[in-house]
């Protein structure tokens, strides 16, 4: 995952927030393909960055293409690892390493 670029862009929604005094939980999901060490290493930045950026406010759900394809048809999976920023609006996709 481009972390720099996914961090500015949760900044930013952060910002743009209405919700100014409470805090807005992130809604994420990350499609891998398999145990890979790709898959690996964007779960594990994915998470550095809900850790460092988001604190308590982060749900992010792992999904392996694998173990799951009809969610990956559903969201139209054409490559992994992909990161979907579902909450807040406007849905985001980040496509890669």
């Amino acid at each position: 995952m481009k972390t720099n670029k996914t961090k500015r862009v949760i900044k930013r929604a952060a910002a743009k927030s209405p919700a100014i005094g409470s805090r807005v939980k992130y809604v994420l999901r990350l499609f891998v393909a398999g145990a890979s060490a790709r898959s690996r290493q964007a779960i594990l930045r994915v998470r550095e960055l809900c850790a460092a950026e988001l604190k308590d406010t982060c749900d992010l759900r792992v999904i392996d293409i694998y173990q799951q394809p009809a969610l990956a048809r559903a969201n139209q999976i054409v490559a992994t690892p992909t990161l979907i920023v579902e909450f807040p609006p406007p849905l985001r996709r980040f496509i890669g390493n």
